[in-house]
């Protein structure tokens, strides 16, 4: 049986790629099930778009995404977010497990660029650009739901 392939996001799986150099793996029982239904395309839009690990933490400010230290990092997310749809689309994905809250890849709620942990509706530039290509989108909270 060929498996589908999932975009998920490196920190779920134990990378240290998040703008603190650190992880969020998800539970080993909950990767050992994702791997016996999916071939997974681990994905860091943050460093597929030039940024470092760590790195100052960013937040989105509308159709911009700027760091802590007031620098505009739009076209790093941008660039990520390509290259992941890039990924996308080269093996045909249909669905992607992504970190929530996170700039690029939050999917329904995200930081709203005050640096004060205030979160509101909104996606991640990943996110948004999955979406305009019809691709479903979902965060690790819901994983249970491609269980």
């Amino acid at each position: 049986m060929i498996k589908p392939y999932l975009l998920i996001s490196a920190c779920l799986l134990g990378t240290p790629c998040r703008y603190d150099g650190k992880s969020k793996p998800m539970s080993d029982d909950t990767l050992k099930k994702l791997n016996e239904k999916y071939t997974l395309i681990p994905i860091c839009p943050e460093m597929m778009g030039g940024l470092p690990a760590p790195r100052v933490p960013s937040e989105r400010q509308g159709a911009r995404v700027v760091n802590a230290q007031g620098v505009d990092v739009t076209s790093n997310y941008r660039r990520g977010a390509e290259e992941a749809l890039a990924l996308a689309k080269k093996y045909d994905i249909k669905t992607a497990l992504l970190k929530e809250r996170s700039p690029s890849c939050g999917a329904g709620t995200v930081y709203d660029g005050t640096f004060t942990n205030t979160l509101i509706r909104g996606n991640g530039v990943t996110v948004d650009m999955l979406l305009k290509e019809n691709i479903e989108v979902f965060g690790e909270s819901k994983v249970f739901m491609l269980l």
